[in-house]
């Protein structure tokens, strides 16, 4: 079996806080109904129990309550989990099931699994979810192996990520020592719960601080696919849910800014804390929301570090990212960033990077750019390999410059490219309502702020950037790839015409 640590110690203290709990206090708030503790408790040992021989389970749904009973079930019954999330293509899908040897399926989308022709056959049902099986052969897997997050990245095969539950705990308990004084006592998952941020940070670390855990549908929440994110539904569920706090990528933050703002409403006040995470977050765009009431504050993790790193806070706050968490050490060398912690393991169908017998962990190089300052607060410089040489030699992040033009109202999504030209150039995606006028005034005010070799000096209307048509992740991160190779007939136009313009002048 894949998992090596004993059921009864993967997750002790989560159960401990939970056991904790008086019995009739709710934890778990769905759509429709509620789990007091003791019911929840007995519904996680029940499940546990019916996955005895289970090696792998991929969990394929909906946010909500059966969702978090399957999760903490893993862990109870010590074997390894797979989050599936619902927005991988189906031949991701097929990947991700077939490089881990997942043997069972719970899921509230039968069909898209069986379509998948990999042998599995639906064998009862478990808390609303479909339980499905097959006969597959066993892959190996590093021996302490508890949960398993395929990051979409910037391919298309998205690449499994083994993770220990001795890390994944340790991330869960420094996100809720760092929070445990600002009185959240109800979180709300906006995020979906297969990725492993809203895993870790909106459900384990809640589940220690003795919150109530809000787990709304993604429909409810706002969630549209194609059609993009509704603000308003966002604005609602916050209200009649009563949140303290809960999680945003930078675009539903802006999103979400920008309704408030145009509606003249202000954040609950109940609000007390904002995690955003996943890209680069202007300062500017942090003000706004704060202005509006939602204090909100950076953060900065990855898969491979068990999710959080580093975090900002109320009354230690800062320009960058954070200061790194208790769990992880973090040093810069040669200019990256390099972490350490016991959540890494190594990647599916690979040598593992960290033996059993290496109880302390080792140390990962991010891929990152960055520093440390003076008061141990990091700051980024965007991905190493993103990195732009100009043709007269001038290093820029396109991060740097994304996330001012992403400050700006009109602009939803922007691209900086360059690498290797004279000047750089930009991929914009209008918000709603914004016309190229608004797009030509953005970048200008924009271009005021930069030194002249970061300014944008040529850009190009975009449409937007999405998982349906593979040019973002499923956290909002552009596959800059894929865009390049998406817009290159029009940006090697551009060019030309910018060049041509040179000429003549």
């Amino acid at each position: 079996m894949s998992g090596g640590n004993p059921p009864q110690r993967r997750g002790a203290r989560l159960f401990a806080a939970l056991s904790a709990r008086p019995p009739e206090a709710v934890v778990v708030r769905g759509d429709s109904e509620i789990w007091q503790a003791a019911q929840l408790l007995d519904a996680v040992d029940s499940l546990a129990s019916g996955l005895a021989g289970t090696r792998v389970l991929a969990v394929l749904a909906d946010n909500g309550p059966a969702w978090v009973i399957a999760d903490l079930a893993t862990l109870r019954a010590g074997i390894v989990h797979l989050p599936l999330p619902g927005f991988f293509s189906q031949s991701q899908l097929a990947h991700a099931l077939t490089q881990t040897g997942a043997d069972t399926v719970l899921t509230d989308q039968p069909a898209r699994i069986v379509d998948l022709g990999l042998g599995f056959a639906v064998i009862g049902q478990a808390n609303g979810l479909m339980r499905m099986w097959r006969s597959t052969a066993e892959r190996p897997l590093p021996p302490t192996t508890a949960k398993i997050s395929f990051t979409s990245g910037s391919t298309g095969a998205p690449r499994g990520v083994c993770l220990s539950a001795a890390g994944l705990l340790d991330t869960a308990v420094a996100v809720a020592g760092r929070l445990a004084d600002l009185a959240i006592g109800r979180h709300l998952a906006v995020l979906p719960l297969s990725l492993l941020l809203e895993n870790s940070a909106g459900l384990h670390a809640p589940l220690l601080l003795g919150a109530e855990i809000c787990v709304a549908g993604l429909q409810t929440l706002g969630w549209r696919g194609m059609a993009g994110f509704d603000p308003v539904a966002l604005q609602q569920t916050v209200v009649a849910s009563g949140a303290n706090s809960l999680i945003l990528v930078p675009e539903l933050l802006k999103m979400w800014t920008l309704y408030l703002a145009a509606s003249g409403q202000v954040a609950a006040s109940d609000m007390r804390y904002v995690a955003v995470g996943g890209a680069r977050v202007a300062p500017a765009l942090l003000a706004r929301a704060r202005a509006l009431g939602l204090p909100a504050h950076q953060g900065y993790g990855l898969t491979e570090c068990g999710s959080v790193v580093s975090l900002n806070r109320p009354g230690d706050d800062g320009d960058g990212v954070g200061r790194p968490l208790p769990h992880v050490s973090v040093r810069i060398a040669d200019g990256e960033v390099v972490v350490g912690g016991r959540a890494f393991l190594g990647y599916v169908g690979e040598e593992p990077s960290l033996p059993a017998t290496a109880p302390a962990g080792v140390e990962f190089a991010t891929g990152d750019l960055g520093r440390l300052d003076g008061d141990g607060h990091l700051h980024l410089g965007g991905r190493s390999k993103n990195l732009l040489i100009t043709s007269f030699g001038r290093n820029v992040a396109p991060e740097w410059v994304e996330s001012l033009l992403l400050a700006e109202p009109a602009i939803a999504q922007a691209v900086v490219v360059g690498d290797g030209m004279p000047w750089l150039s930009a991929l914009l995606v209008a918000t709603p309502g914004a016309d190229g006028g608004a797009l030509a005034a953005a970048v200008e005010r924009v271009n005021a702020s930069l030194p002249d070799y970061a300014r944008i000096v040529g850009w190009l209307p975009a449409a937007p950037f999405g998982i349906d048509n593979g040019l973002a992740t499923g956290n909002g991160r552009p596959r800059r790839s894929a865009i390049h190779r998406h817009y290159a007939a029009e940006l090697a136009a551009l060019h030309r015409t910018r060049e041509a313009s040179d000429v003549l002048s």
